[in-house]
């Protein structure tokens, strides 16, 4: 299992990105959560196998149409704090 922390720069709130993100979280399998950053961003940790998680990260780098996502950054996380989510949910 591996645990990652997103970053995702661009025109990515007012477009339904994580709507859009839970669902493909859904359907993949990822656990963990979403949100939106004061400053314009989308910011998501997240758990799973790492060739699901490549899948949502490809996902993100494209995100839903009206989207324009300049980049996705990714870092790998320690995995003594896992997550307790049971499934991927949107956060304030």
């Amino acid at each position: 299992m591996t645990t990652t922390h997103l970053l995702i720069s661009g025109k990515v709130q007012g477009v339904f990105y994580r709507i859009s993100a839970k669902k493909m979280a859904d359907q993949l399998g990822v656990k963990g959560w979403i949100r939106n950053t004061p400053d314009g961003n989308v910011e998501a940790l997240l758990q799973g196998d790492q060739d699901i998680i490549n899948r949502f990260i490809a996902w993100c780098k494209k995100g839903p149409d009206g989207a324009q996502v300049s980049s996705v950054q990714v870092a790998t996380k320690d995995n003594t704090a896992l997550l307790t989510a049971a499934s991927f949910e949107i956060v304030s």
